[in-house]
């Protein structure tokens, strides 16, 4: 007599391989998490020297004291698109005034 043999998984191998996904779901979905918050806020602090920079070299270039303020239209020979965090983007500040960050309320450790 010949044996027919079923090819395919049962209930059991199924439930197990669903449960190990599960599994590494449960502690890699964190990880990914707190990377994108370590990057936005590397991101941010990057933006913030960025500007300090333009404005430190505008200043420079045009003699300016540290209460002066440039505009955004004057800043754009140092910097060529205007960064943002999030969907904010930065207030420029004066010379001698560090420019913070936009979402300085939902962010508190974006800072120089």
């Amino acid at each position: 007599m010949k044996r027919k043999r079923r090819k395919g998984f049962t209930l059991v191998e199924i439930m197990i391989v669903v449960a190990i996904i599960g599994l590494l779901a449960a502690i890699a979905i964190p990880n990914f998490v707190r990377a994108r918050t370590t990057a936005l806020r590397n991101a941010c602090i990057a933006n913030l020297k960025q500007v300090e920079g333009a404005i430190q070299v505008w200043a420079i270039d045009n003699a300016k004291a540290g209460t002066d303020t440039p505009s955004a239209a004057a800043l754009t020979p140092y910097i060529r698109r205007w960064p943002s965090c999030g969907t904010d983007g930065y207030v420029i500040p004066a010379v001698s005034a560090a420019p913070v960050c936009p979402n300085v309320a939902a962010f508190t450790d974006h800072s120089l």
